[in-house]
């Protein structure tokens, strides 16, 4: 008795070629719509699906496949007698071999010109359904949703049946596949910020090497759609990144995204460690290095400009991890190609990121908008008796900027155009004053410090006066702000309330 397969693809790649062996391997094929045109243009016997179900597709193609002729011929209990009895009776054949993949919903909706109603026509409904009964009905039926796995079903046709684990295995593709077109779908209707229920999706990119240390597996998975991000960056050149390296990268992108003149950021472990602006982007690198030339060995470096024949001079004098930037010349790749393992990746760094922040916690997720908020004058206000001049007032808007990306605690010192001084991840805020003082030195007399949250008592302040902190940016709201206030003032330092406060964790 011939096997019948079931074929219905969007994705028509390798579909005549794997068709071609079904009916070498004498199984009768049924087909619907374009799937059945392709077929019979290549000149194989393959029966339209009114065949089966003696009904015509109707309501433009909403409904051809639902009907029991094809869904009683993929559920059907084999070893039952009934069932195969209630087969019989009403002349339905079994259906063995299912290759469906859906409407192309997803690349509908990403077309800038799509409308609603040519996204609603896009929502499969018959295809998920065969899909659904076939996976279900695996220990009988072989479901395919990805033409990738068509050499190995094949492979086993050659032997003479797909075994029991392969069935297995593709069904739970297949549910896989379903569910994360229904998530997109709901995802695309859904207006609520923060629906009664979260359906997410995500396409595995690549499995790394191993996670945050080496005796951890990890894998990289992307949004199905990622665009502006570090996931639609082109690698150029270099090794395979890594867990941490992509960590790293994201942060230091997100960053300079920030600043449209040009900048340069270096990032180590999540944090920067320099960040500098100037005329040229190699001007702005030239200040990211000085910043801190110890931790910058081994960073990530961000540039939102392109990166040309000066700059990559400069950068291949320092060992690097990666580099990111919107293009380098045909003269800096040929510079910094020349080291093998140095990644090299062109990404957008104009565009900002959109759409939700995502953290896992044991058993579940914390979901939040980005932080999007900047420097806003509107917010700002200014309680001391020293106001900053419009120079300073621009540092302290670089300097908070910066402050948004470190960990809280978290303090930056900046002066000019890049930090000086960065204290990170501490327990206490003058525990992180006073290590980015330290690490700022001399430099820090006349320079700009900023805090990602406001000063419960005024020991930041004074820890600032020592070392000749002007001006201190914090967003303020402490019931214990006139103390800070009055500090300021008897030290002559200007401090700006931004009204918005920057916590990262």
């Amino acid at each position: 008795m011939k096997k019948r397969a079931l074929i219905s693809v969007s994705d028509k790649r390798g579909i005549v070629d794997f068709v071609r062996i079904l009916i070498e391997k004498e199984f009768e094929v049924i087909s619907t719509g374009g799937t059945y045109e392709l077929l019979k243009q290549n000149g194989l016997a393959v029966k339209n699906i009114s065949q089966v179900t003696n009904f015509p597709e109707i309501l433009d193609g909403r409904v051809k496949t639902l009907h029991p002729a094809v869904h009683g011929g993929l559920l059907a209990r084999r070893g039952d007698l009934i069932h195969m009895k209630t087969l019989s009776d009403f002349n339905i054949t079994p259906i063995d071999l299912v290759a469906v993949n859906l409407y192309p919903f997803q690349a509908v909706i990403e077309k800038p010109d799509a409308s609603f109603d040519e996204a609603i026509e896009n929502i499969d409904i018959g295809g998920p359904t065969m899909l659904r009964a076939a996976a279900k009905n695996h220990v009988s039926v072989t479901v395919i949703v990805d033409p990738d796995d068509y050499d190995m079903v094949r492979g086993e046709l050659e032997h003479g049946t797909v075994c029991a684990d392969t069935r297995r295995i593709l069904a739970a593709k297949a549910f896989r596949h379903t569910a994360a077109y229904d998530a997109l779908i709901a995802s695309y209707l859904t207006e609520e910020e923060f629906p009664e229920k979260l359906t997410l999706t995500y396409e595995r990119k690549q499995e790394l090497r191993y996670g945050e240390n080496p005796h951890q597996s990890a894998a990289l998975y992307s949004e199905l759609s990622a665009d502006h991000t570090l996931l639609s960056a082109e690698q150029l050149h270099g090794k395979e990144l890594s867990y941490n390296n992509i960590g790293d990268a994201d942060v230091a992108l997100m960053l300079v995204k920030e600043f449209t003149e040009p900048a340069a950021v270096a990032i180590k472990h999540m944090n920067p460690c320099g960040v500098g602006m100037g005329a040229t982007i190699l001007e702005a690198y030239k200040e990211a290095y000085a910043a801190d030339p110890v931790s910058i060995f081994g960073g990530i470096i961000a540039l939102n400009r392109e990166v040309d024949e000066a700059c990559a001079e400069r950068l291949q004098e320092t060992f690097l991890e990666i580099i990111l930037a919107p293009g380098f010349t045909e003269e800096a790749l040929a510079i910094l190609t020349q080291k093998k393992n140095l990644r090299l990746l062109r990404v957008d760094t104009a565009q900002k990121t959109t759409g939700k922040q995502v953290t896992s916690i044991s058993g579940g997720l914390l979901i939040q908008g980005q932080d999007a908020h900047g420097f806003d004058q509107a917010t700002v206000t200014i309680p001391t008796r020293r106001k900053p001049t419009e120079a300073e007032l621009e540092t302290a808007k670089f300097a908070w900027i910066v402050a948004k990306y470190v960990k809280s605690n978290a303090i930056v010192i900046a002066k000019d155009k890049r930090t000086i001084g960065i204290g990170i991840g501490q327990t206490n805020r003058v525990g992180a004053a006073k290590i980015a003082i330290a690490e700022a030195g001399e430099q820090a007399q006349d320079a700009v410090l900023a805090s990602d949250a406001f000063f419960p008592m005024p020991d930041t302040v004074e820890e600032a006066a020592k070392a000749g902190i002007r001006v201190i940016i914090q967003p303020g709201g402490s019931v214990r702000d006139e103390e800070s206030i009055k500090a300021c003032d008897a030290h002559d330092i200007a401090m700006i309330f931004t009204g918005i406060r920057h916590f990262r964790h």
